[in-house]
């Protein structure tokens, strides 16, 4: 089901703050990130996912601390040629070491604002800038199963390990989810 291009991203997974436990102490391996202007302490999940289907293809869990840039390309599979990205990957094509790949980052939101529509160039930049949103939209898609659907949206365990072995249990599921009326036809 894998085609030529995959999409990446991530999103935070809290965990519990509380130090009511055995040790006294809150979970050694969370860690605590800031994003817009509140703060958050938990994990952070990166999936790639296949930029036609929507199906997730690979899952990883890090400390919420971690960069997006740095899990991204663990999260290609190796066969596609195009990866789209949001804004938090700039820089990524100096990063990657796979040189077959094209990278469509999106562009920053403040410099995306400062595109005067009336200019024929800023309208075509803007108009890129659409197009490869409706396919980065592609990964969002797991993020609302996992969350809403499924209500995962506190880690449950002690422990990247096991709440990653959880969470990419949950894709599985919810690719089965997203996939249920293809399913159903065959």
């Amino acid at each position: 089901m894998l085609k030529v291009g995959s999409a990446v991203d991530a999103t935070l997974i809290s965990a519990p703050t509380s130090t009511k436990n055995g040790s006294g102490t809150r979970d050694p391996e969370m860690h605590q990130t800031k994003k817009g202007n509140q703060w958050y302490f938990g994990m952070k999940a990166h999936v790639g996912v296949d930029a036609e289907s929507g199906l997730v293809h690979t899952v990883i869990g890090t400390a919420a601390n971690v960069h997006d840039i740095n899990a991204a390309e663990a999260l290609l599979h190796g066969q596609e040629m195009d990866v789209y990205a949001d804004a938090g990957y700039q820089g990524i094509e100096k990063r990657c070491q796979v040189s077959a790949v094209r990278w469509h980052v999106a562009m920053r939101p403040g410099r995306r604002r400062q595109l005067d529509l009336t200019d024929r160039l800023d309208a075509i930049f803007d108009q890129i800038e659409r197009l490869k949103a409706g396919i980065r939209a592609k990964v969002e898609h797991p993020f609302r199963v996992l969350k809403q659907q499924f209500g995962y949206t506190k880690t449950r365990y002690r422990g990247l390990m096991k709440n990653t072995a959880q969470i990419t249990t949950l894709f599985a599921l919810g690719n089965l989810w997203m996939a249920r009326k293809a399913l159903w036809k065959a």
